[in-house]
């Protein structure tokens, strides 16, 4: 079975998880979804104060690695332990989640396209984007109410670091899309890339 890799990225509050999320909803078991998110570096050696300060959109903040490992894995048609970030928490839980190899899998994330040895592993690269204002609107609402968040806090790691990281290493990857949408529920793109899939999925044998 040939496994296609699809990566979608963009900026915090961009649209990404909305669209990746619709594309899960409508293919169900038939595709696996990775979230680069999961894949932030355990800090349980770092106090929880510490751990807010830390910089969580730069790209040595992930277990790159292990995602690309893990991606093999699934290429080669084993089934992966998948780790399981709390945001809540500013570190990866205990738990994890298991995930089948799928000819599909739907990759997710901020910087899915900027470490070259992660983006080889692509076959189709979507980059979503929004209006600055709009994202950052989206993440206060999204980080306070879904992820425990104090608003002044998430001000301030926007200002900080969520702002300067997206202009260093996030947009540049627009670039490097084979596709670009602006918004995740935009109608056009996401028959598109549906179409695209079936048409995946139908080619199996």
């Amino acid at each position: 079975m040939k496994t296609v890799i699809i990566g979608i990225a963009g900026g915090t509050g961009s649209g990404k998880s909305t669209f990746t999320n619709r594309l899960k909803d409508e293919f169900k078991d038939q595709v696996a979804v990775l979230y680069h998110d999961n894949y932030y570096r355990a800090q349980d050696d770092i106090p929880f104060e510490e751990r807010k300060k830390v910089n969580y959109d730069h790209p040595d903040a992930f277990e790159t690695e292990l995602l690309i490992e893990h991606i093999k894995q699934l290429k080669e048609g084993h089934a992966i332990q998948c780790p399981v970030y709390d945001y809540a928490a500013h570190n990866r839980s205990k738990e994890v989640v298991e995930i089948q190899p799928k000819r599909v899998i739907l990759l997710e994330g901020i910087l899915v396209l900027a470490d070259p040895r992660l983006r080889e592993l692509l076959d189709i690269k979507v980059f979503v984007e929004a209006d600055a204002d709009e994202r950052i609107l989206r993440r206060v609402i999204r980080d306070v109410k879904e992820r425990g968040r104090d608003l002044e806090g998430v001000v301030d790691q926007y200002l900080t670091t969520v702002k300067p990281m997206h202009y260093l290493y996030v947009e540049p990857t627009r670039a490097l899309a084979d596709v670009v949408i602006n918004s995740g529920m935009n109608p056009v793109a996401f028959e598109m890339m549906k179409h695209n899939i079936q048409k995946l999925l139908d080619e199996e044998v």
